[in-house]
C-alpha cells in the first residue's frame, strides 16, 4: 500500500504543482486518506515536478545563460534574478516568523475558491490590456513577492499567482507570462527543495525513510509533471484559464461541504 500511495501522491503533485491549481493545497487533502508523508517525500516529490519543467525548458534556459552578451537575455535574466532573490530574502523571513501550513481542509477550500474567482477577473482585465509581451522589472518584483504570499496560502496556488500577478502587471500575453512563471520557478524551487533537504538530514528525519517508496513518487512525479506542463504550455494557446478556475471553485465548495459534514478534518 506505501508503493501505491507513493504512485498516487506522485501523480497528484505531477499533475498539480505547474498547473494553476495548487499543489500543495490537493496535497494536504490527499494525506487526509492516505496518510500524512514526511518532509522528505514531499521534497523529493517537488523536485521530480521540478526536473520536469527544467529538462522542458532546457533550451530556453541555455539560451539565457551562454547568451548573456545579448542585451535582451541579460534583462530577462536579471529579472529572473530579481524575483528570486525577492522570493528567497521574504520566504526566509516568513521562515524564521515560524510560519507552519495549514493541515485541515477549510482555509484550503477557501482560498480555492477566492483564487478561482480572482482569476476570473484578472483574466477579464487581461484581456482589455494589449498582449504585450514584455517582461519589466515591476512584473520580476511582483512575481518575487507572489510566490512567497502562494507559499504563506496553501490553495492560493504559485502558479496561478505568478502567471496573473504577471498579466496584470503589464505582460498580457498568457504563453510569455506562464513562461516567465515557469522559469523563475524553477531556482526557486531547486532552492527550497536544497534549504527543506539539508534541514532534514541535519534534524536525522532521513534515518527511517522508505528509500524505494521516495523513487517511486519521484519517478511518477516526473513524468506526470513532464506530461501535464507540456499539455499546459499547448492549451493555453489558444484558450484562457477560466476552466483551472471552475475548477477551483467546484472543488473548494465540494471541500467546504464535506468539511462541514465532517467527511474530512
Amino acid at each position: 500500500m506505501d508503493y501505491i500511495n507513493a504512485i498516487i501522491l506522485g501523480i497528484v503533485e505531477g499533475i498539480t504543482e505547474f498547473l494553476p491549481i495548487s499543489s500543495t493545497g490537493h496535497l494536504i487533502i490527499a494525506e487526509q486518506w492516505l496518510g500524512q508523508r514526511s518532509d522528505l517525500f514531499n521534497i523529493v516529490i517537488q523536485a521530480g515536478a521540478i526536473l520536469a519543467v527544467t529538462i522542458i525548458y532546457w533550451r530556453r534556459i541555455m539560451t539565457l545563460l551562454l547568451g548573456w552578451r545579448d542585451a535582451d537575455n541579460r534583462a530577462y535574466l536579471g529579472k529572473l534574478i530579481l524575483a528570486f532573490l525577492i522570493t528567497a530574502i521574504l520566504g526566509l523571513i516568513v521562515k524564521k516568523l515560524g510560519f507552519e501550513l495549514p493541515s485541515t481542509a477549510t482555509p484550503i477550500a477557501w482560498a480555492l475558491i477566492i483564487g478561482g474567482i480572482w482569476m476570473m477577473v484578472a483574466e477579464w482585465l487581461a484581456a482589455r490590456r494589449p498582449p504585450h509581451k514584455e517582461i519589466t522589472w515591476l512584473v520580476a518584483i511582483l512575481v518575487g513577492i507572489a510566490q512567497v504570499v502562494a507559499g504563506v496560502f496553501p490553495g492560493t496556488s504559485r502558479s496561478a499567482s505568478t502567471i496573473f500577478v504577471a498579466m496584470l502587471a503589464g505582460t498580457g500575453n498568457r504563453a510569455a507570462a506562464t513562461e516567465f512563471a515557469f522559469l523563475v520557478g524553477i531556482p526557486t524551487m531547486y532552492a527550497a527543495s536544497a534549504y527543506e533537504l539539508v534541514k532534514t538530514f541535519r534534524d536525522g528525519g532521513a534515518a527511517n525513510e522508505d528509500w524505494t517508496a521516495l523513487g517511486i513518487a519521484f519517478v511518477v512525479s516526473t513524468i506526470v509533471a513532464f506530461v501535464a506542463v507540456k499539455w499546459l504550455l499547448s492549451y493555453i494557446q489558444s484558450n484562457k484559464f477560466t476552466a483551472f478556475a471552475i475548477y477551483r471553485i467546484i472543488l473548494g465548495a465540494i471541500l467546504l461541504g464535506m468539511a462541514s459534514m465532517g467527511m474530512i478534518a
